[in-house]
């Protein structure tokens, strides 16, 4: 806010109407009119660009191949300045004209898939199937069609564009890509847009945030009969769970939706043995920070008393140890539905004759909003079927609209200089 001669100035904020006008008078551009063009007659080109990285196996912490092969396609569409940072993230800079501010429209590389998948992909009509392919091959292939047709028609932006195949989105990445672009010396970003996700009028403006813990309880192990009376590890897991499920409604019963999952447990030799292991996955998921912290907490809690409660019931050995690794944290990211942005890319999917659907979601748009950098995530089009299953498809239906939302999202925020 500025008082200037007496007069209180609010801060300017691209209104709803004003970022609509925006986007219709970039629409009318004849460059930006050929961009979009080009973008459907490029249509079998980005179809055959799906298939070749698809079958291109890219497991968590595992991207390289794929971002080597991303790589050249950057150069092959135009780009000359294209690094790989430490993360493995694959960045291609368009300049702009002053390079004053830099703006990243960015997809993850990684699949949730191991490296022994088959990922041949299947061809039935419009439909593509095999692992991987929309979530998010496809988004990959989003940015080397934008790319390429800013470079048919020659748009100029004012800022720079950063063109980048992240690392780390799936799984226990962890978002280490996304973290390590905005990492103290990292390069400049004003702004991310980020491409993932399946149905094209979804406009992803929040980060659901999640804390995930490896928990294992450890002790002596021995012979179910002659070492009875040990303290078992799977015992106290039991107790972990049982206390931990019946406290949680305290946080997930009302107010923000709040999540919580033991999506994996092991541990143990036979059936005749006392365990010396027993090991569980946790995942917790909440929009608010403060939810996501308070269902730690009981987690935690959980796992103290069971340790305590196992270890004095026990009449013989050592006591049970735990130790508990985090092994994920994204931030919950407050986001803005009026911001710049988020307006812009609004107008986007209005003039593309589509209601958006403003949603929290857990993409690589959380770190950012979570530290202040104006940041969503945008659909990768069609439609995307089975996500994370071996079964996962893409079908090409009105794939064109969220490329074209994209462009116009891109450039309202980029600025065109010509």
């Amino acid at each position: 806010t500025i008082l200037l001669a007496g007069l209180l100035l609010m801060p300017v904020i691209v209104s709803a109407t004003d970022s609509k006008g925006e986007v219709r008078k970039l629409a009318e551009r004849p460059q930006v009119r050929a961009a979009l063009d080009h973008l459907i007659e490029m249509e079998d080109e980005l179809l055959a660009d799906l298939v070749e990285l698809t079958e291109i196996p890219a497991p968590p912490f595992g991207e390289g191949p794929r971002g080597e092969r991303f790589a050249e396609m950057l150069s092959e569409a135009g780009l000359t300045d294209i690094t790989t940072d430490e993360a493995g993230n694959v960045i291609g800079r368009r300049p702009g004209r002053d390079g004053s501010r830099v703006v990243a429209l960015t997809a993850h590389l990684d699949t949730v898939f191991p490296i022994e998948t088959d990922v041949t992909v299947r061809i039935e009509g419009d439909t593509y199937t095999a692992p991987g392919v929309g979530d998010n091959t496809r988004g990959v292939v989003v940015l080397l069609g934008i790319l390429r047709a800013l470079e048919q028609a020659d748009v100029e932006t004012t800022a720079d564009v950063l063109f980048i195949g992240n690392t780390g989105e799936e799984g226990l990445g962890d978002l280490r890509g996304v973290k390590h672009l905005f990492r103290d010396d990292g390069p400049q970003i004003d702004a991310l847009i980020a491409i993932d996700g399946g149905r094209t009028e979804r406009l992803v403006y929040g980060g659901v945030g999640s804390h995930r813990y490896r928990i294992a309880f450890k002790g002596p192990g021995g012979h179910s009969w002659g070492a009875f009376g040990t303290a078992n590890p799977h015992h106290a897991l039991g107790r972990a769970i049982e206390e931990f499920t019946r406290a949680a409604p305290q946080v997930t019963a009302d107010g923000e939706k709040t999540s919580f999952n033991v999506g994996r447990i092991g541990g143990g030799t036979s059936i005749n043995s006392v365990p010396f292991e027993s090991w569980m996955e946790v995942d917790m998921r909440s929009g608010s920070q403060d939810k996501l912290d308070a269902i730690d907490a009981l987690l935690q809690a959980a796992v103290q008393d069971a340790l305590r409660e196992e270890n004095e019931a026990r009449t013989r050995g050592e006591p049970l140890t735990v130790d508990v690794e985090r092994v994920g944290k994204r931030p919950a990211a407050k986001g803005n539905r009026e911001a710049d942005l988020v307006q812009r890319a609004a107008a986007a999917i209005a003039w593309a004759g589509i209601e958006p659907d403003y949603r929290i979601s857990s993409t690589d748009a959380n770190h950012p909003i979570s530290i202040g950098v104006p940041a969503i995530t945008l659909s990768r089009g069609g439609i995307s079927r089975d996500a994370h299953a071996p079964a996962e498809s893409w079908e090409n239906r009105d794939s064109h609209l969220a490329l074209h939302i994209a462009l116009l999202t891109l450039l309202a925020e980029a600025g065109m200089a010509r």
